[in-house]
């Protein structure tokens, strides 16, 4: 059975998340817990790759940033992992700083923050795209983690219909770094938004790379081999898609590299970036990124550092495209060759999207 999230059930969640922790007492001496003009510290470990890395790292503490200039109750502060053996180290010299909250940045980092959660009931966590669904994280649910994940099928559905209108060859392609719930939301959400696209304008574009019924399609195997990359896309477009979407992290500048190729031999080839904006991450690229399919991480950690300064924690906070969570980036230098009428209708699909009309569908949970 498909496993689909409408856009209230996600802000529901979030709404869930507060009512169902307890506020602590006024009088508590633990930092950051209290009420009215109490401190509060939210306190971040990144993951590998500093904190300008132009992707999951440099969006959270934006998100942090951001909470922190609503109050001036908020301080924030970061510790960066050099390598994977950092993690429980920062989270540790983090505990013994009394932090409020402790948000910890991607699934790599799961097992670490699931032990020190455990080991410190008391102490708030969040961490971006991991949840106990998508088994980034295996042990009993530790009701002090806040898990940020992502409807991400919602704004790939969008990203599908886009490619769908843009395609001049009735091709496009989607592709995953591994074969993860947090890759193959995305190429659900962009294989059924091609669907949706055939259904209303009676076309039958094809989507090369993946099926969202059979769960079949393309994997890098890695989602740091540019060369990899580079070799999917170029057999894409070999057969025939001028559209390519990869999922799959660095990988995906092999693609770019593929596209930038194909269209300086005048082949009319442009793609999609994931995650975060293309055309600030990749920027080298820009020109041929039609748009990117963003997780709103900056949104997400905000959210979650203010509950946090409220007393609340735990739960899930799921991104949609109706709270900022799940995002379709500008089209930058495209916004003059996607047809006005198509922008339209993508406009009007999000709103069906957010009343709960259209709820994109996907086996991958959130």
């Amino acid at each position: 059975m498909r496993q689909a999230f409408r856009a209230a059930a996600a802000l529901a969640a979030v709404a869930l998340l507060a009512a169902g922790c307890a506020k602590p007492s006024s009088s508590s001496s633990t930092p950051g817990t209290g009420t009215g003009t109490a401190k509060f510290t939210g306190c971040m470990v990144t993951d590998t790759g500093g904190i300008n890395d132009k992707s999951f790292n440099q969006s959270s503490w934006q998100g942090m940033q951001t909470a922190a200039a609503t109050s001036p109750n908020i301080t924030v502060k970061y510790l960066p992992s050099t390598t994977t053996s950092d993690y429980a180290k920062n989270i540790s010299t983090f505990i013994s700083q009394k932090c409020g909250i402790i948000v910890t940045v991607g699934f790599l980092m799961g097992a670490s923050t699931e032990a020190a959660a455990k080991a410190n009931p008391k102490q708030k966590f969040a961490i971006v795209d991991c949840s106990y669904a998508s088994q980034c994280m295996a042990g009993t649910h530790e009701n002090n983690i806040t898990q940020l994940v992502f409807n991400t099928a919602q704004d790939a559905f969008l990203s599908g219909y886009l490619a769908a209108g843009m395609t001049k060859t009735g091709k496009v392609a989607t592709y995953g770094g591994m074969k993860f719930g947090t890759v193959t939301i995305y190429m659900d959400g962009f294989w059924d938004g091609v669907q949706y696209y055939n259904k209303q304008h009676h076309t039958k574009v094809q989507v090369l790379g993946w099926s969202e019924p059979s769960q079949n399609g393309t994997f890098a195997g890695s989602f740091t081999n540019i060369t990899a990359g580079q070799t999917i896309a170029n057999t894409f477009i070999h057969d025939g898609a001028d559209i390519v979407f990869p999922v799959a992290g660095g990988v995906g500048l092999g693609s770019a590299k593929a596209v930038q190729t194909a269209d300086t031999a005048g082949k009319n080839i442009a793609m999609f970036w994931v995650d975060t904006d293309g055309c600030v991450s990749a920027a080298t690229y820009c020109k041929y990124f039609v748009t990117s399919v963003e997780k709103g991480i900056s949104a997400a950690v905000k959210a979650a550092v203010l509950l946090g300064s409220k007393g609340h924690g735990g739960g899930s906070y799921v991104g949609t495209l109706a709270n900022g969570g799940a995002v379709l980036a500008p089209y930058h230098s495209w916004s003059s060759k996607v047809p006005a009428k198509l922008q339209t209708e993508i406009t009007a699909v999000k709103a069906a999207i957010i009343s709960g009309q259209i709820v994109p569908a996907t086996k991958s949970p959130v």
